[in-house]
């Protein structure tokens, strides 16, 4: 059951990873690679060297979920991560862009009022 949503995290890892790693493997690269921890329920994104295969690893209770989709053509468009950075925070709206194939040249982001907004201003 895809189980993913707009109310988890998502993390980017930068680097082109190997898609034979699995649950603990990956699991490793979360921990020693971004310091983050696994478990917590955030959603962590590879991509390999080709970027033409995706992993999402997610922790559920009970276990780790794996999803992995693999193109047979063409590739996926990669969110942009600072130099110093291995790992960007995306939403789960630049996620389905990427994993559907379907980029966006141009757009513009309308402000919209968050209760924490409203809140402040009184």
């Amino acid at each position: 059951m895809f189980s993913l949503s707009s109310s988890f995290r998502y993390y980017f890892y930068s680097s082109a990873t190997d898609m034979r790693k699995g649950f603990d493997g990956l699991s490793g690269l979360v921990h020693s690679e971004l310091g983050r921890r696994p478990v917590n329920g955030e959603v962590f994104i590879f991509v390999n060297h080709q970027r033409d295969k995706i992993k999402l690893l997610h922790w559920e209770p009970g276990g780790f979920v794996l999803y992995y989709k693999r193109l047979e053509r063409g590739t996926f468009d990669l969110p942009r991560v600072s130099s110093q950075g291995k790992t960007c925070q995306i939403g789960w709206s630049s996620l389905m862009l990427m994993v559907e194939g379907i980029t966006i040249e141009k757009y513009k982001q309308k402000k919209r009022y968050f209760i924490n907004n409203l809140l402040s201003a009184s």
